[in-house]
């Protein structure tokens, strides 16, 4: 392992721990929001609402769906398992938030633009290609072996794919009418 300085590997498992324990409750804790209304959030009516806003049609059935995969994708990324499962689906919802909420805003989150979906996404993008650490799931289970770098590459694009098929099917002319 090439690093700026000799890596010790327990230091280097504790970091992707950390790091998987932030990204995965928060993304966690950011889908009961819309899921449940928790943590000051709004609920899946009100957010269905919103997603009809966005364009897509059918919008509690959408809220629902990201709610679920937020959720889900934060807790396999928390847990470490199922490999880059968990980082496809975060990377999936993230591209449909960034680009039908806060592209038009920019870059920074003072001004609701793209910077913490991007955060999230690149977050778990960098933990599905490093792996998650013998603090995981995964490593217990003994199947961290399993994802290979191919397969890793294949979840991702399925996850990236996932995200834009998303974006194609939504109709945002029919929600500014």
């Amino acid at each position: 392992m090439n690093t700026t300085y000799p890596a010790d590997p327990l230091m280097f498992d504790l970091g992707l721990l950390v790091a998987r324990l932030v990204i995965g409750l928060l993304m966690a804790a950011h889908g009961t929001q819309k899921l449940f209304g928790w943590f000051g959030g709004y609920g899946l009516n009100t957010t269905g609402e919103f997603f009809v806003q966005l364009g897509f049609q059918r919008g509690r059935a959408f809220a629902t769906l990201a709610s679920v995969a937020e959720v889900g994708s934060g807790l396999l990324v928390a847990l470490g398992f199922l490999g880059p499962v968990g980082p496809a689906v975060m990377i999936s919802v993230m591209i449909v938030a960034a680009i039908s909420v806060h592209w038009k805003n920019g870059l920074f989150a003072t001004k609701n633009g793209i910077e913490v979906p991007l955060l999230y996404g690149t977050g778990a993008f960098g933990l599905a290609l490093i792996g998650f650490g013998d603090y995981a799931l995964d490593a217990l289970f003994g199947i961290r072996t399993a994802w290979t770098p191919g397969i890793t590459w294949a979840v991702l694009t399925v996850g990236i794919v996932g995200g834009i098929a998303n974006l194609v099917i939504r109709h945002p002319a029919k929600a500014r009418a």
